[in-house]
């Protein structure tokens, strides 16, 4: 049996870099091999980056792995739900919840999602700058609470609700720190803003319970289904209803709101592709490659973990059971083995050269029988709202601003993303005709990769 090459730093200087720069800690494992040991306090970790050993874990073997640190810490917040859950449970929820995002049901909610598209664009002023990411947020937060909730959310609620994940999100790179255990418990600054967050989750949740408890439930959304299988036989009682809802609420804006921000700011930073998107608004192929390119170089999961229940071999490496295994579309999205010139943004990859089909290479919502169940509507919601934002706006990305990553538990744009808003409709050539030099019909630009710090 072969052994994995290990990184060449301490526990403590390996846990310090996975709370500073995780990113950066995985691209430098990844430079060593596809099976890569990292060691870290209280346990091992091996990151595998080959599309064929992350679909053995995720996939082939997925029952021999649990989830891994941070799914086991989201439990503070989401508690045992679809997302965080295990075995035949996570099974029987997943069975329970599946109808509702078939494709033949969520194709009904695109009305509603260009009505709220439209709502929100006329907030905006012609050059004025706005907060992308967290304009993104409130409208993907407005669009789960209607279309999955069947409920409004005004504005206040909103942006309390975005604050308080905010305050979740940021603590989440204490997972590893061999502190945890005795901080999580002490009544400092950091645990009394997780504390409050959740109280408002709960408060807004166990509010909208009571809303449809209160008309029998008799709704077609994924409230009164979730009330409905508790009032049949076994079913749930209010603390799972509750799990379920929270983390639906929560996980199903949050990672559509990241892919809007990144494709936005792509597209602002591409202007012959700027200029081709706002074009072709009908062509929905060509909108879904911009939105497929922008996920690829700013993939919403990261990194998704696995902790070994039993003893798992990987490309001739054992890795012990207890072992956690991190996989990373981020290493996968941007490997040259895989894509050619991987750092541009270059949508036509999506569309002529097939090279979208590399196998398992491409992972924006994660695989196997844990793939996020709200890919469909994600990525019905994020084309839509690209389409119907597209024929009024574009966004200009101040380059004094400089672009971080914040990779939490999804890939989020540290300290926002402010850009300046510009009345465009399609057929408005002027500030849409990028002004590159000739010979740049092929795409050569770059898409910087910060590290998560700034550096």
């Amino acid at each position: 049996m072969a052994e994995a090459p290990r990184l060449a730093m301490s526990r403590l200087e390996a846990v310090r870099l996975l709370r500073r720069d995780p990113i950066g800690l995985l691209e430098r494992a990844a430079d060593l091999g596809d099976v890569v040991r990292v060691r870290v306090p209280r346990l091992d970790l091996f990151v595998i980056n080959h599309p064929d050993l992350v679909w053995d874990v995720l996939a082939t073997d997925s029952r021999a792995f649990s989830k891994g640190p941070t799914m086991q810490a989201a439990k503070r917040v989401l508690g045992e739900s679809l997302l965080t859950s295990e075995g035949e449970y996570h099974r029987r929820q997943r069975r329970l919840i599946q109808p509702l995002f078939r494709n033949e049901r969520i194709v009904g909610f695109a009305p509603t999602i260009r009505e709220l598209g439209e709502r929100a664009g006329n907030r905006w002023v012609d050059r004025e700058v706005i907060d992308v990411r967290e304009e993104m947020a409130r409208l993907t937060l407005g669009i789960v609470a209607r279309t999955l909730f069947g409920s409004g959310i005004d504005e206040a609620e909103t942006v309390r609700i975005a604050g308080a994940l905010t305050d979740v999100l940021d603590q989440f790179d204490r997972v590893f720190s061999p502190l945890l255990p005795i901080t999580e418990r002490l009544p400092i600054p950091s645990t009394r803003r997780f504390r409050r967050a959740r109280e408002v989750f709960d408060e807004t949740v166990y509010g909208l319970i009571a809303e449809r408890r209160a008309s029998s439930a008799d709704g077609d959304d994924l409230l009164s289904r979730l009330i409905r299988a508790q009032d049949l036989g076994p079913g749930m009682t209010d603390q799972q209803v509750r799990d379920e809802a929270v983390t639906i609420f929560l996980a199903g804006h949050e990672t559509t709101s990241n892919a809007l921000t990144w494709t936005w700011l792509l597209l602002s930073e591409h202007p012959d592709v700027e200029a081709r998107f706002h074009e072709r608004l009908d062509d929905e192929a060509f909108v879904r490659a911009a939105l497929h390119e922008a996920m690829r170089l700013y993939p919403p999961a990261w990194a998704i973990g696995r902790r070994a229940l039993s003893e798992h071999v990987a490309d001739g490496v054992r890795i012990p059971a207890g072992a956690v295994v991190i996989v990373s579309p981020w290493l996968l999205h941007h490997d040259p083995r895989w894509w050619a010139d991987p750092v541009s943004f270059r949508p036509e990859r999506w569309i002529d050269d097939g090279e979208a089909a590399r196998r398992h290479a491409y992972l924006p919502f994660g695989g196997g029988p844990r793939m996020c169940i709200g890919e469909g509507f994600a990525e019905l919601e994020a084309s839509v709202l690209l389409s119907t934002i597209g024929r009024t706006w574009r966004f200009e990305h101040d380059p004094a601003h400089r672009v971080e990553l914040q990779p939490v538990v999804t890939l989020r744009p540290r300290n926002g993303m402010p850009m300046r808003a510009h009345c465009a409709p399609r057929g408005t050539s002027d500030p849409l005709d990028p002004k590159d030099p000739p010979g740049s019909e092929t795409l050569s630009e770059h898409v910087p990769r910060p590290t998560s710090d700034g550096r």
